[in-house]
């Protein structure tokens, strides 16, 4: 005979869920001696404080064996993960240094666990095995009458009437017990992740630290894409332009006897050429300089003062080289800003200061130019993106009439 599917899963999870039910029974009761024994002797010495003392040792020296011990049986028996506080760092030890790790802990909520809620939950489950006891036994009930001598089974009236109550009765709580246990294995589970795992601003902390670590990766990912791009750039196609501009002026000098048409059509392809040279330089250095990765932002930022059309006060202090996608951001927001002040605000001069304060890289740039920016540009709501996904503090106060002055605050610690 062939057993349904559903009832197949049915009967192995009321297995799997008694079987979990009844390992918790020793290790919920597994502090009853400690505070018995205190009870006991504070009763008959009178002396509280050397037992509450003694007592107290040895639930914190079994609370942490308890808690490993119960994390095992939730994940084997129902595949429950009750997961670990997080640790804190390594630190020298002192009477502070226990008491922030003991408050991050949280130690008293698995002591209220095992010394109090555990016996609790322990009643609960031999109450349950209890019931699945007398199922089995109301069931086979009629059976085990027919181990008694046939006199005595046709003599007691039981045997047609409480007999067969008995089993009705076993087979109704044995149908129950499934639903039963599944509803008590769920209720320990949620007790166990509140109690014994990281409490909820824990796990919420947890979870920005993960956010927080995708997301720098994924800044560093994007701009390491960046610079593949640049180089793929810079040592292709740039390579190619600047070959097919050098043969199109060696065409023109070498060959004087070149129809006017043709010396036409190859000087302005050569013109062509040096101006799509042009356009890619500036194209490679908007997605990532190359002396930016190879000689910091110092250097690139020189480079980026040169090339400006107005005249650019530079002052850089750095005590060491930021990570390379801050270095990225702080690039972007300087050569922005100063592109703002040539096309857009007509200035004159332009100041670029660059400290770094502890951990936190900080940048301005000031113009004397007519002020009024709008912060909600596009130009300037892309800068503040960029800083706002590093954590950064972005700023811009512009004046109408000037100056005009973006700051950017950048976590610079690696």
């Amino acid at each position: 005979m062939t057993i349904p599917a559903g009832l197949r899963r049915t009967v192995l999870r009321a297995r799997r869920d008694t079987g979990f039910i009844a390992a918790g029974v020793l290790p919920h009761l597994a502090l009853v001696p400690v505070w018995s024994w205190a009870a006991a002797t504070t009763a008959r010495t009178g002396n509280w404080v050397l037992t509450v003392s003694v007592s107290a040792v040895l639930v914190l020296l079994a609370a942490p064996v308890l808690t490993a011990v119960q994390r095992v049986r939730y994940r084997v028996l129902i595949g429950v993960d009750v997961p670990r506080p997080t640790r804190i760092g390594p630190e020298r030890w002192t009477w502070a240094s226990t008491a922030r790790r003991l408050a991050a802990a949280r130690p008293w909520r698995k002591i209220g666990y095992h010394l109090v809620l555990g016996p609790l939950l322990a009643l609960l489950e031999v109450l349950v095995l209890a019931v699945a006891a007398v199922c089995l036994a109301g069931v086979m009930a009629w059976a085990w009458s027919w181990a008694l001598p046939s006199g005595i089974r046709r003599d007691w009236f039981g045997y047609l009437i409480q007999l067969p109550a008995c089993t009705a009765a076993g087979l109704l709580l044995l149908c129950a017990l499934p639903w039963t246990a599944r509803a008590v294995a769920g209720a320990e589970a949620r007790l166990a992740l509140g109690l014994l795992g990281p409490s909820r601003a824990q796990r919420l902390q947890e979870r920005l630290d993960q956010l927080a670590v995708s997301r720098t990766d994924l800044i560093e990912a994007v701009d390491a894409e960046r610079r593949r791009i640049e180089r793929d750039l810079h040592d292709g196609t740039q390579q190619r332009l600047v070959s097919l501009a050098v043969n199109l002026g060696l065409a023109i000098a070498t060959r004087p006897d070149l129809p006017s048409e043709a010396r036409e059509v190859i000087a302005t392809a050569h013109l062509e050429a040096k101006e799509a040279i042009a356009e890619l330089n500036d194209l490679v250095r908007g997605l990532h300089p190359a002396v930016l990765e190879d000689r910091g932002l110092d250097a690139a930022l020189s480079g980026l003062a040169a090339r400006t059309p107005l005249p650019v006060r530079l002052r850089v202090d750095l005590e060491e080289r930021a990570a390379p996608h801050v270095e990225s951001v702080a690039y972007f927001v300087i050569s922005e800003a100063l592109t703002n002040a040539t096309k857009h605000a007509g200035a004159m001069h332009a100041e670029v200061i660059v400290r770094q304060v502890g951990e936190v890289l900080r940048v301005r740039v000031t113009d004397d130019g007519l002020g009024g920016a709008d912060a909600a540009g596009t130009g300037l709501t892309g800068l503040a993106k960029r800083v706002g996904a590093l954590d950064g503090a972005f700023h811009v106060s512009s004046p109408v009439g000037g100056p005009t002055t973006i700051t950017a605050e950048l976590p610079c610690a690696r």
